[in-house]
């Protein structure tokens, strides 16, 4: 397995790359196939710099920089500028840009020169942008690894239920159509592995039907930015209304996400020396009382760049998920010392009581009594900040491995 070649094709930026990253570190990335790859050249970036650039920063990473990488971008230009003509939104636009990319990705693959390497390489894509790929290489007698992005239908199903109980906030929500798990479902039987970020999952594609022997779980990799190694994060002996605790949201703010479960948990809290930080897209209605709140803070989305001010000035991050394939927010966390509130329903990275507190329900009740243990015991929190996760299986080294361990027969 580890003498075989690896094509990635990757629709988004998902990850920074870490996949084909990891592969090429190992010297087995045949391919990169993407939609959008901005080379250095200013010259290209000029052109459609005043487009998109916006929407494009990061489509692109210095370690693939001698990669074979071929990226569609005036192809997938055209298709961003014709979907904005014809109005295309939500799942009709997603649907519909799944599909172009699969297309465009069989198309380069069969022109291509891969044909006369040794041996046929496995061919890597992630979920629902990956059917029509896997029936062109499963014709060709290839090996397919699914990298699957959520824990699948079931999570819809909890979004769902949550929706139903929060109707006066969760207007913004819509299911996906028919078909879409239809077509996922194809790939995952074309899929002869499928990697998932989590225990929770794995759990969640086995409660769907998906082959146990297919599934393998394999943790996000993550880089720590070189300013966390001398970031000293400091506490209060006690938090009181001059130097309240400050507890960070990052990410979208949506009913998947708790939010609604942590707002009626902040009305809980009124009495406490605690402030709330909300950072990312709003994508639920937000009751008056509270979204003119002096106890919350409404930043709305923020460039990467700026992300790691907030993760400074923190004193804990609320990570109440009803479902995540992972959370990456919770490893950027940790690598600035942040403790962390978490659900169980997503990657293990809190351990309850050593870095953080895992929720075992996620109740306003639950939510706000964790809330309230750190906010009276600042100590506790210094605890968490210096005992924050810093494993070795967070990493590209540790993906690459496991990719390349997953036909192995032990595995």
């Amino acid at each position: 397995m580890k003498d075989e070649g690896w094509i990635c094709c990757q629709l988004g930026a998902r990850e920074h790359y870490a996949i084909p990253r990891a592969l090429h570190s190992r010297g087995v990335l045949a391919r990169l196939v993407t939609d959008f790859w901005l080379s250095p050249y200013p010259v290209f970036s000029r052109k459609i710099g005043s487009l998109l650039m916006r929407d494009l920063q990061g489509r692109y990473h210095p370690d693939l920089a001698n990669a074979d990488v071929e990226g569609l971008n005036f192809s997938s230009l055209r298709f961003e500028l014709l979907s904005r003509v014809r109005r295309q939104t939500g799942w009709t636009q997603i649907m519909a840009r799944n599909k172009w990319f699969q297309r465009q990705a069989v198309s380069i693959l069969s022109g291509s020169q891969l044909s006369t390497l040794d041996s046929q390489p496995v061919l890597f894509a992630y979920s629902y942008a990956a059917r029509d790929i896997f029936r062109f290489a499963k014709a060709q007698g290839r090996k397919t690894v699914l990298g699957q992005i959520d824990p699948g239908p079931l999570e819809e199903e909890i979004v769902a239920g949550e929706v139903a109980r929060e109707r006066d906030v969760g207007a913004l929500w819509e299911p996906a159509p028919p078909g879409y798990w239809d077509l996922w479902r194809e790939e995952c039987d074309l899929a002869d592995r499928i990697v998932v970020n989590s225990k929770w999952s794995r759990s969640a594609l086995e409660k769907a039907g998906v082959s146990p022997a297919k599934i393998r779980v394999i943790p996000l990799a993550y880089e720590r930015p070189a300013e966390t190694n001398i970031f000293k994060r400091s506490y209060p002996d006690e938090f009181d209304e001059t130097r309240p605790m400050r507890v960070l949201f990052l990410g979208q703010i949506n009913l998947r996400k708790g939010v609604a479960r942590l707002l009626k948990a902040i009305q809980l809290l009124k009495h406490e020396p605690i402030e709330f930080h909300f950072v990312g897209p709003v994508q639920m209605s937000i009751p008056d009382d509270l979204q003119y709140n002096p106890q919350v803070h409404w930043i709305g989305p923020v460039s990467r760049s700026d992300v790691d001010t907030f993760y400074r000035s923190a004193d804990v991050l609320i990570f109440p998920t009803f479902s995540d394939g992972f959370g990456l927010t919770q490893l950027e966390a940790q690598a600035w010392s942040l403790p962390i509130v978490a659900s169980r329903f997503c990657g293990e990275v809190v351990r309850d009581g050593v870095n953080g507190i895992v929720l075992n329900e996620l109740s306003p009740n639950a939510i706000s009594a964790a809330l309230r243990s750190c906010v009276c015991q600042a100590a506790r929190l210094r605890t968490f900040a210096a005992n924050a996760v810093r494993a070795d299986r967070f990493n590209l080294k540790a993906v690459a491995e496991n990719l390349l361990r997953l036909f192995d027969s032990a595995v």
